[in-house]
């Protein structure tokens, strides 16, 4: 299905809801940045649609142009551009390409392997295609009360850069000496790949797959993952169009992945300390809630600790990133696992990181790229683990 890359300035409050309604009950993907930022939204509109969407536009004398004529032809390019780049040689990764799923289970088998004493790798539930659903917790061991650090990424199949921070996460923490003070007083849980379905679905298939791969209907699959926690859900930012991406499924947690991902959140919830899910293109740092704009009650310290994040991130290569709940810098949303998070697991410090986009200005970052990116990132980690370590080892 040839799909276009449309350009379009809402000027309007109005607007802008409207392109955020379209968005949720039909199958228009808005690939904007956060509202803040006041640029264009990049919208992608599949071939039946264009004709409707286009006269739309027109209609509202909203501007718009065509800035990629066909998405898919693209994304081909970059998936035969990434399979030239080598994987894994002997258990070093490359973060000069995106891996796929079982390059990834590779790596954390290398890991659980040649650190036994600081690494488990755990198997913490099956997809809805079978898949293992991986976690690598990290601990040095002495005390069962340390503080946890929580990190999940790839819940949207195709945000790919969000799996390679994890993995850039866990070879810092692990691999580099320098680092080590980071795991000796705060433990790590960390799922490169919340998402494997998708995921893999996205690099065999359709590049720009968000949701899981579960049966909905004979001729629809996939729920959004991120509004099928079971908080606000369906309230806000979510569809019941079975070919949405945003469709928040039948019910709360029915996903397999949702369930196994909440499991092992509560399991662990009187340590986890902070929570933090990782996302992207709307580079932003997005905190509790999404369904109001009233903060929760330490809504003060949650934006604090994220401006301290976002100013050590811009001191690495510049880059700003927005801060804020998801009403101020993106829409409201419901049903997410960071408001769920916060909301029914009690962790108060609960985030969504939001990476930067690039490539056809969507989800496509090149390669080449990878590594500036979760280089920056991995300096505002740094801010989190020190932030927990002050405040919860006694």
């Amino acid at each position: 299905m040839e799909c276009k890359l449309y350009e379009v300035n809402p000027s309007t409050r109005e607007q802008i809801k409207l392109l955020e309604f379209l968005e949720d009950e039909f199958e228009i993907d808005i690939w904007s940045v956060s509202r803040k930022s006041k640029r264009a939204f990049s919208i992608l509109v599949p071939s039946f649609l264009q004709h409707e969407f286009e006269n739309a536009l027109t209609d509202l004398e909203l501007p718009y142009k065509v800035i990629v004529q066909d998405v898919r032809a693209i994304a081909d390019e970059e998936r035969n551009n990434n399979d030239k780049v080598p994987s894994i040689i002997e258990g070093k990764i490359s973060f000069q390409k995106y891996h796929r799923y079982a390059e990834i289970e590779e790596y954390l088998k290398y890991l659980s392997q040649e650190y036994p004493k600081v690494v488990t790798l755990k198997n913490y539930g099956v997809s809805y295609e079978n898949r293992n659903l991986s976690a690598i917790h990290i601990a040095t061991g002495g005390q069962e009360s340390k503080p946890i650090i929580f990190i999940d990424a790839g819940i949207h199949a195709r945000e790919w850069i969000a799996p390679a921070q994890a993995l850039f996460i866990l070879h810092e923490l692990i691999e580099n000496g320098e680092n080590k003070h980071m795991i000796e007083k705060v433990d790590w849980i960390i799922i490169p790949l919340a998402n494997p379905d998708g995921y893999e679905y996205s690099h065999t298939t359709d590049r720009f797959w968000r949701k899981t791969r579960s049966r909905i209907s004979n001729d629809c699959k996939g729920v959004d993952p991120n509004r099928n926690f079971d908080f606000h859900w369906m309230k806000h930012g979510a569809s019941k169009n079975l070919r949405s991406q945003t469709y928040a499924g039948p019910c709360p947690f029915s996903e397999p992945e949702t369930r196994a991902l909440s499991h092992l959140i509560k399991t662990n919830s009187e340590r986890i300390r902070l929570y933090l899910s990782i996302h992207s293109c709307k580079q932003c740092i997005i905190y509790p809630f999404g369904f109001t704009k009233v903060r929760p009650y330490n809504g003060d310290e949650l934006h604090h600790l994220a401006q301290r994040v976002e100013e050590a991130i811009h001191k690495v290569n510049g880059n700003h990133y927005d801060v804020g709940n998801s009403p101020s810098v993106l829409k409201k949303t419901s049903g997410s696992s960071r408001d769920w998070v916060y909301g029914v697991a009690g962790i108060d410090l609960s985030y969504t990181l939001e990476l930067p986009g690039g490539g056809t200005r969507g989800f496509d970052l090149p390669p080449d790229e990878i590594l500036g990116v979760v280089e920056e990132i991995f300096a505002g980690i740094k801010i989190f683990h020190k932030y927990v370590q002050l405040k919860y080892v006694y």
